[in-house]
């Protein structure tokens, strides 16, 4: 593991009310059949316009990932990159944008909400500067607001050191260098949590990011 620091991104300018949120998930893998994240993703699109979008928020893309490290960069930094307001955006795309990326933890009891990244040097991905990124976006109102719909969450600073940390890490890179922001949540297995609970559970906490932001 190469050395850490502490860098907080920067807070986003004050712009349109608008909030414009991508997510992500992972494909399944060894050990796990079936990752939920693929299929909260898949669906969330269709269960947000059935039960209703808050105000103030455009649910953008959702893309599932490869779960490997090399697998999820590449196509992870493309859609990134998809996310940067064009000069020719229309107001909301100006607005906010989040990234939301959901993650699997098999031996998991409850939702976690991350709050950092560590850089492994197992995944050859060089840290000149011993940057450890913390997302910018305010983890513990996030978790109390979940929480206080009865939700079983909690706040993590462990993001685990497989692809879901490398994948979080190279996201807060970004959001750093292009003014966005991210967060990655880990999720139980279906069996633990049932999967209308988490996609409630997911539109949940799509309505809180865009009432606190």
């Amino acid at each position: 593991m190469g050395s850490e620091g502490t860098v907080l991104a920067s807070e986003a300018s004050d712009g349109p009310s608008c909030v414009t949120v991508h997510v992500t998930g992972f494909k399944k893998f060894h050990g796990v059949s079936e990752n939920p994240t693929e299929t909260i993703v898949c669906n969330l699109q269709e269960y947000m316009n059935k039960n209703g979008m808050p105000k103030g928020l455009v649910l953008g893309s959702c893309h599932v990932l490869e779960t490997a490290g090399q697998g999820a960069v590449a196509p992870l930094y493309q859609t990134l990159q998809s996310a940067i307001p064009s000069e020719n955006s229309n107001p909301c795309d100006s607005g906010k944008v989040i990234w939301v990326h959901f993650g699997v933890n098999s031996g998991a009891t409850k939702f976690a909400i991350e709050n950092q990244a560590v850089n492994e040097a197992t995944f050859r991905c060089p840290d000149e500067m011993g940057w450890k990124p913390q997302t910018a976006l305010p983890v513990e109102d996030i978790t109390k607001a979940l929480a206080k719909k009865g939700y079983e969450v909690m706040t993590s600073d462990d993001a685990g050191r497989f692809v879901c940390n490398y994948v979080y890490y190279h996201s807060l890179r970004f959001a750093e260098k292009n003014g966005t922001k991210s967060l990655f949540v880990h999720v139980p297995l279906f069996l633990t949590i049932d999967e209308e609970t988490q996609m409630q559970f997911a539109a949940s906490l799509l309505e809180v990011l865009a009432s606190l932001l």
